[in-house]
Formats: C-alpha cells, structure tokens, sequence
C-alpha cells in the first residue's frame, strides 16, 4: 500500500444544527490527525454533496521518502523498532492507535508513527478515523507473511544473525586456543634453543643432528576447532540456567573479557513498563509514581521533578495543575486506546500503585556486573596457564638476546618475529582482567546506588504520606481512557467511497433524530 488516498465526507447541518452532539469540525481533524497532511475540499457538485479530501500520499511521501512502487518502506526502519512495533501490533489484535503502540513497545511516538507508517504501506493496512480526528491503523492477520513476502531484508536477516553469531563465537574461542597455542610456540622454541645450543658444544656429533633436521612440529588449525558448536550461544544460555560449567576454551575469554553487558536490552524493558503503566493508569500521573523505574540523582530532595524529563519528551506528556496545586503530568496519546473489550467510552481507569504493581517488581532493578561467570577452579586453571605462558616469554625473552637468530633454524626466527605480539598477549592476559576487575566495581557500585533509591521510592509509595496520597488520588481523578470502538468509526479508507457515502447519510439521518428527540 504504497499510497493512501481517499474522500472523507461530512454534512455542514450536522455540525451547525447540533450543539449537543460532540463532532469537532473539520480544522480540528486536520489537528488530531497527524498522519493525514494534506486536506483539500471539493467544490459541490450535483451528485455528491460537500466534502473534502483527506490524502495521505504527497505529504506523507515526502515525510518518510515514500515513493509508489519504490523500495520498502520497512527496510528503512531499525531492525529493533520494527520488531517492537510489530509485537505491540499482534498484542493489540492489529488494531492500534500510535499511542497503543508507544506504550507497549516503549517506543517514542515519532518512531511508533514511522513504523506504523511504513508497515501499513508495506501490508496493505488501512487507516480508520473516529469522530474526534483519531487515526487507527489497521492489519490483516497475515500482514506479516505479506511484509516478507516483500522485504528481501527479513529474509537476509536470519542468515545475517547465524553469522553474525558465528564469527562472534569464534572471536570468543579463538584467545582461548591463542592461549594454548602460545604455550606451545614458546616452549617448543626454548627447546629448540636448548637443543641447539648443545649441539654446538658437542664437537663429537654430527651437525646435520641439529634442531631443523632432527626435531619436526606440525599443527594444523583445524585442530583447534574439536570444540566447535554453531549454537553456541543458545548452549551458553542453557547452561547458564542450568548451573553448569562452561568448557576451558570458553573460561579463558570469560575470564580476560567477561561475559558482556547483563543488562542488555533491559532499556527497552524499562520504557516498555513505564508506558503501560502510564497507559494502565488513564494517561495521568504523579512524577514521584515513575520514580521507582527512573535513574534518581537524589531521593532526599523530591521537589525536583526533572527526572521526568525523559518521560515526557518520550511519549509527548505535558504538565498540569491540579486544584491544590499539584504538578500532574498528562499524555494525552497514551488516553485513547483501540485494543479494549470494553464499549467506546471515557471510563474511571485509575488504579492504586501498590495493586498496579502487585504481580512484577515494585521497582526496577539494574543486574550488577559479574567479573566472571567461571568456577573458581576455571579461573585456577586459566590464571595457572597465563602465568606459565607469562613465565615462558620472559624466559625465551632472555634466551632469544643472548643468541644470534641469523645463524638459527627457520622455526626460531620465525618465532623470533612475532615475539613482541607474544609479548603483548601474555601482558595483556594479565592487564586487562586487573583493570577491568576496577571498572566493575566502580560500575556495580553506581548500580547499586540507583537500585538503592528507586527501592527507596517504590517503599515511599507503598506507604504514601497524606500529601503524596492526596497527589495520586488527584491523578486517579483525572485518569481518563477513550477507546476507540468501530462505533465511533466515521471513515475508513477499507471501504468504497461510494458505500461511505450511503453509511454518511444514515449517519445524519440518526443524528436528525436525536435533535428531535432534544
């Protein structure tokens, strides 16, 4: 659906004869509606009545780079945004606001917008708007297999992902067997040394005994890879959980490197909650309420609301004053909803913290760095082996100054070349574990504070003071939730115009009647 374009009708009697009635004119549609750009009435003519035209093509198009027939609008979305946007669409039924969307993927509104955007025209969804200017996007329940059928990029993406992990495991196992083999190249030059240097003094013995004639190493790389396991990561995981041991080769990185960021994605986590809980709770809280998943500076002084910021500029909150003058922030885009089983009405949706929270966390929790996930024995073992590949170049190191390599083997001036990266692998096996061993300290430390405050304030909401409960119950009272049912649908680019246009006149004739019943 590369483009969207379509006839909105609407009858002057209706909204000049009715004051009652709740219909906002056509300025305050173009308002609400932001992905509509582009309005231009018709002149009458002696079929049709006045109506005006709602194009979402030019503007659009030039927006997001739309071109009919051009490539695939989702292709241009991050692989991250376009899964969550899609997650948040199979959990709304496929029936979405672009606030439904925000909320439950923790998306900001721009991005929901985009990606809704770019998914409707990539699938063949349609777009629906209520009575008061909501745009609703529609899917049908196989717009996904539509979506791969035309992005050569979800196809690639799979086979990009397998290799990806298969190079990052063999960036993990490769200093594990760099290890093993540098004990190997460093002890079989010393003995290569010790073995030449006895032959010099033996005058007796033949000089075709020496090291190149009389001692032969072969290795080849594929011995290496014994352990390979093209699952590596989905193993790692298992036995993770599991409590298992990891292997050597897997222990050496573990232990120079750790085992990555046990946090990641865990951002994504965060905004996911705070949205829902936003959304839970009409679009209408109090700052001290998101204090428990938000990174406080400072608990004592809660006055500063700043750390708000980034919730606000996320999902488009603005503040409000209550009548006792409290500061309450409203998100008007979380308070209408598609996906409800409830009828299309504004409802008291406002809940208590402490019941909104009852089956989760009462507050988000930062994992803490680990330095290594290897048993104390694994560690032994690769700290007993670096030491003796540590201790065998220092060795070589003095062996190699105090000889002439020129008149020596091949072997050993081959090694003799590539001594300095020996060096450097033996010093950095030991260097980089020590400073990385100050940095998480450093970082479980900061982690452990942020823990410590937002369990602070999840406990201070869990026994509010009079003023504190008197701001909730403020916010509770002006939570407010509009679902969106098809009953207060009043176009669709789904249908004909011409089937919109007998469905417009009923419509009109209902509302006669009601002014007649007034």
């Amino acid at each position: 659906m590369a483009s969207i374009s379509a006839r909105l009708l609407y009858f002057p009697s209706i909204f000049t004869s009715i004051p009652p009635i709740r219909l906002k004119p056509p300025d305050s549609l173009i308002l609400k509606t932001q992905t509509l750009h582009k309005l231009s009435f018709k002149s009458p003519s002696p079929k049709t009545p006045i109506g005006f035209s709602v194009k979402a093509t030019s503007d659009v198009t030039k927006t997001m780079g739309i071109r009919p027939g051009g490539v695939v609008e989702t292709d241009k979305l991050p692989s991250d945004v376009r899964n969550r946007a899609m997650e948040a669409v199979d959990a709304c039924g496929g029936r979405v606001t672009i606030g439904d969307v925000a909320s439950r993927a923790g998306l900001k509104l721009n991005e929901s917008q985009k990606a809704l955007q770019a998914l409707a025209s990539d699938t063949d969804g349609f777009l629906e708007v209520s009575d008061e200017g909501d745009v609703l996007y529609v899917f049908s329940k196989d717009y996904r297999s539509k979506l791969a059928a035309k992005s050569l990029r979800l196809k690639l993406e799979p086979l990009f992902e397998k290799g990806k992990a298969a190079a990052e495991y063999l960036i993990r196992v490769s200093f594990g067997t760099a290890l093993i083999a540098s004990i190997v190249i460093v002890y079989t030059t010393i003995i290569a040394i010790l073995s030449s240097s006895r032959e010099e003094n033996d005058r007796g013995r033949r000089r075709s005994r020496s090291f190149d004639s009389g001692f032969s190493f072969f290795f080849s790389p594929t011995d290496l890879f014994w352990y390979w396991d093209p699952y590596y990561y989905r193993r790692r995981q298992l036995k993770t959980n599991g409590g298992d041991n990891m292997n050597f080769i897997e222990s050496v990185f573990s232990f120079v490197f750790g085992d990555g960021d046990p946090n990641l994605g865990i951002e994504e986590d965060r905004w996911k909650l705070i949205g829902q809980y936003i959304s839970s709770n009409g679009g209408v809280v109090a700052a001290e309420e998101l204090a428990p998943f938000l990174d406080l500076k400072n608990t004592e002084d809660m006055s500063d609301e700043s750390y708000i910021l980034p919730v606000l500029l996320r999902f488009d909150g603005q503040p409000e004053i209550d009548e006792e003058g409290n500061i309450l922030y409203q998100f008007p885009s979380l308070q209408r909803t598609a996906s409800s089983k409830r009828g299309g009405r504004k409802e008291y949706v406002g809940r208590q913290w402490t019941d909104w929270v009852g089956g989760v966390e009462k507050f988000f929790r930062e994992k803490t760095w680990q330095f290594s996930k290897t048993s104390a024995s694994e560690r032994a073992m690769a700290i007993g082996l670096g030491g003796l590949n540590l201790f065998g170049v220092i060795i070589l190191g003095t062996m190699l100054q105090d000889m002439t390599i020129t008149q020596n083997g091949g072997f050993i001036k081959f090694v003799s070349s590539i001594f300095p990266l020996l060096q450097i692998y033996a010093g950095s096996f030991f260097a980089i574990p020590l400073i990385r061993w100050f940095l998480v300290l450093q970082r479980n430390a900061k982690i452990e504070n942020r823990n410590r405050a937002r369990e602070q304030c999840a406990k201070m909401l869990g026994l509010p003071d009079l003023s504190l409960r008197r701001k909730i119950l403020s916010a509770r009272d002006m939570a407010r939730k509009t679902v969106i049912g098809q009953d207060r649908i009043v176009y669709t680019t789904d249908k004909d115009i011409i089937e919109q246009d007998v469905e417009a006149q009923e419509w009109d004739q209902r509302f006669r009647e009601i002014k007649k019943s007034d």
